[in-house]
């Protein structure tokens, strides 16, 4: 059956219509995980509320240096950086996948000059003759893509390019809560260098006093050397500490984008701590919307189930369309004759028969990578919510724990005074005193390093949370171009 060029064009028409209606494999869906959700964590500290983190929840520390930190290092970091480049990285990835769904083509032109031998000469004959060609072309190419393998192909580029944006955002709030915790510490460690410091003033008064009772026969040999022993144990405490000073100033300059450098240990006041409200970690299941790298885990998913439409469809024909359209002629003046036109389009059908269950075994292992991806999801939900009541349960305890501190450190000092009065009257050894300013240096490092946790839990918490966080800057869309390039 012959067919005219009209019907040649309406059946290309239909097939053209019919590109990309039918996908191969199953449209996602969001799986179960199977995790029971309770109504609210067991650990909050009331019960269940909706309200959720305020955006830059940092500035309830009320400390304008640590704010200055913060935006400098979303500003200047140079792993939020990078990741801008991957963003625009899988963002070129996406445009080439999309393209693949449009038509192709190109320009050609070809100018050729040949020179023929005539194989039977003629006396007085040239022995040969030349043939000039010139050739300009429009050839196009396009697949039908009737069982929608390009369209399922682009729906995993697309899935991916949603899984590095939230990514990035996993990464900035990494780096966000690494530079508070830092600079927490920071002040943690300063803390403890002023503790010290004062304990070893203490320390040496003490040395000085039983010393003159040595000098005055009123104490033996072994108090001095005693008291010289606790001096110089906490002397030996002071370059450790500096040492962990000076690393986590490097590390936090690093995350500025700063070079590494110390500064020595700056005074902090004795009433730095403060209680803070607790936080409304709100409803568990909000924290499938609030946390990135939940978000980012669904996306692998959404784009692992791509893929299993993408190996299915594989397997069925390809169907392509290839066309071209232009001129040829043997002289350059009448390149554009009508005489010179030439074109041609035909229709191209691919079927696999044989391939040793290759395609079939690219489906099954895109269906496993599915299957990976939902416990990896589920993983991931099941290990933020496990975030989410550490940091509640640490809260609760840590600040307990910093009233027993308190504690202690009222009945330290008053026993280490008792003793050092007794001790100057003669009515105890000098092993109760030490025992005592000992017991008393312990309890006001051990405060601290309280201090340090609950504060530290408190970023914990936000983070675990995924909620109340400054977003990195949105990437800016490279430009894409679906027409020619000359």
């Amino acid at each position: 059956m012959k067919y005219t060029v009209s019907q040649t064009a309406l059946v290309l028409a239909a097939l053209i219509i019919l590109n990309g209606c039918m996908k191969m494999g199953p449209d996602y869906k969001q799986p179960d995980t199977g995790i029971e959700t309770p109504e609210s964590y067991q650990n909050a500290p009331f019960g269940p509320v909706t309200t959720i983190p305020e955006d830059r929840w940092w500035e309830v520390f009320n400390d304008p240096e640590l704010n200055g930190l913060v935006d400098e290092v979303m500003e200047n970091n140079l792993d939020i950086r990078k990741t801008v480049a991957q963003v625009l990285e899988i963002q070129a990835r996406f445009v080439q996948t999309r393209a693949d769904r449009f038509p192709e083509a190109s320009l050609q032109f070809q100018a050729q000059r040949q020179r023929q031998p005539i194989n039977i000469p003629i006396p007085g004959s040239p022995a040969g003759y030349t043939i000039n060609s010139y050739t300009l072309s429009l050839p196009a190419s396009f697949e039908l893509d009737l069982w929608g393998r390009l369209a399922r192909a682009e729906e995993a580029a697309l899935a991916d390019l949603l899984t590095m944006e939230e990514t990035r955002n996993t990464i900035a709030q990494t780096v966000v809560a690494e530079t508070i915790t830092l600079y927490l510490q920071i002040e943690s460690l300063e803390r403890r260098i002023q503790i010290t410091e004062q304990n070893i003033a203490s320390f040496r008064d003490s040395v000085a006093l039983v010393e003159r009772r040595y000098r005055r026969g009123l104490t033996s040999i072994l108090d001095l050397k005693q008291a010289s022993r606790i001096l110089a144990q906490a002397e030996a405490v002071l370059p450790a500490l500096r040492q962990e000073l000076g690393t986590a100033q490097q590390r936090l300059a690093v995350l500025l984008g700063r070079y590494p450098e110390t500064r020595p240990p700056r005074p902090q006041p004795e009433d730095y701590f403060r209680h803070l409200e607790p936080v409304p970690p709100g409803l568990p299941s909000d924290l499938l919307l609030r946390r990135p790298d939940i978000r980012a885990a669904e996306a692998r998913l959404m784009a692992a189930n791509a893929r299993v439409g993408v190996a299915k469809a594989s397997r069925f024909p390809r169907i392509s369309l290839t066309g071209s359209f232009g001129y040829n002629s043997t002289e350059l003046d009448g390149l554009f004759s009508a005489s010179s036109e030439l074109w041609n389009v035909a229709l191209g059908i691919v079927q696999p028969l044989f391939n040793a269950g290759r395609l079939e075994a690219g489906q099954r292992a895109a269906e496993a990578r599915y299957q990976q991806e939902a416990v990896e999801y589920a993983i991931t939900i099941l290990n933020g919510f496990a975030e989410v009541e550490r940091a509640l349960l640490t809260r609760k305890e840590q600040l307990e724990r910093r009233e027993r501190l308190l504690n202690l450190l009222r009945e330290a000092r008053s026993t280490m005074e008792v003793a050092e009065s007794r001790y100057k009257r003669g009515l105890v050894d000098y092993l109760t005193v030490l025992d005592a300013q000992r017991t008393n240096f312990i309890a006001q490092d051990d405060l601290v390093l309280a201090d340090l946790a609950i504060l530290s839990n408190r970023v914990a918490l936000y983070r675990a949370l995924g909620g109340g966080w400054a977003e990195p800057a949105p990437v800016e869309p490279q430009k894409t171009h679906y027409f020619l390039w000359f």
